[in-house]
């Protein structure tokens, strides 16, 4: 089991080179077969047109729709350039709503990487893509890189356990990542921690020596699961979590669980999530 094809998302607005180098050396690292640039972003339409403002206002949106394309080539003139032939590379850019785009591509890659230097509050979701949606819609995992990274060395990983479908699949999907580790780390966080939290937690580090990856376990007994967490990361110097993402759909925007908000918000470490 490894990651065959990764897609790497590019943000209109945002710098590529640290996303792009951070995908290029995963792409190294497990000898990818394709490493797939994408751009996704479009102008807003007008919310207000009347019969003396519609053509000058349909105007303005189609020349800011211009704009974006020729910033798209511009992306994929940097995304080459960076890559510089290193692996098989594609180029997929597209005028649409980016989270919702990214999201129908996602079927192209075995993985998604992904920035987010705001956190979960994206900014402006015409232009940029909201990772945490992407996760909640993708069937695939997205890798959420610290902010500026341009490497994950995935050496010391700490699995935030919780025993739902998110969180097993979170980990089935981490397994070539965990390979890699030097050091992993199984925790679940409970106030009042039974025998049940304790065979889930044991189950996991079975399913993964299976695959090749020894990891201890630990039961943190605590009722403010986002701050244990916090604060077992740093203790474990971790440089990766693993963890299923828990939300749902707004009209505008999605809402989040506790713990995958506060997982989107912790920019200082990379996180690879799924749902």
């Amino acid at each position: 089991m490894s990651y065959r094809s990764i897609l790497v998302n590019i943000d209109v607005d945002r710098p590529a080179t640290s996303v792009v180098r951070l995908a290029l050396d995963l792409a190294r690292r497990f000898q990818v077969r394709r490493l797939i640039g994408f751009c996704a972003a479009d102008a807003a339409i007008p919310l207000v047109i009347t019969p003396q403002t519609g053509a000058v206002l349909a105007e303005a949106w189609e020349q800011l729709r211009d704009d974006l394309v020729q910033e798209f080539k511009r992306l994929h003139a940097e995304f080459d350039d960076l890559v510089a032939d290193s692996v098989t590379t594609e180029w997929l850019q597209v005028l649409d709503h980016p989270t919702r785009a990214l999201s129908a591509a996602a079927g192209l890659a075995d993985l998604i990487v992904a920035c987010s230097p705001g956190g979960a509050a994206t900014g402006n979701t015409y232009r940029t893509a909201d990772p945490g949606g992407v996760v909640l819609q993708a069937g695939r995992p997205v890798l959420v890189a610290a902010s500026g990274a341009e490497r994950v060395a995935a050496e010391r990983i700490v699995i935030a356990w919780k025993d739902t479908r998110e969180a097993r699949r979170a980990v089935a999907d981490a397994v070539p990542m965990l390979r890699m580790a030097a050091a992993v780390a199984v925790v679940s966080i409970d106030a009042e921690p039974d025998d049940g939290i304790r065979a889930g937690v044991q189950n996991v580090a079975s399913f993964l020596s299976a695959h090749g990856v020894e990891a201890r376990t630990e039961i943190l007994k605590d009722r403010d699961e986002t701050g244990a967490l916090a604060r077992f990361l740093g203790t474990f110097h971790a440089d990766l979590v693993v963890s299923g993402a828990f939300g749902h759909s707004r009209v505008r925007e999605w809402a989040f669980g506790g713990m995958t908000r506060s997982l989107l918000d912790q920019t200082g470490i990379s996180r690879l999530m799924a749902s």
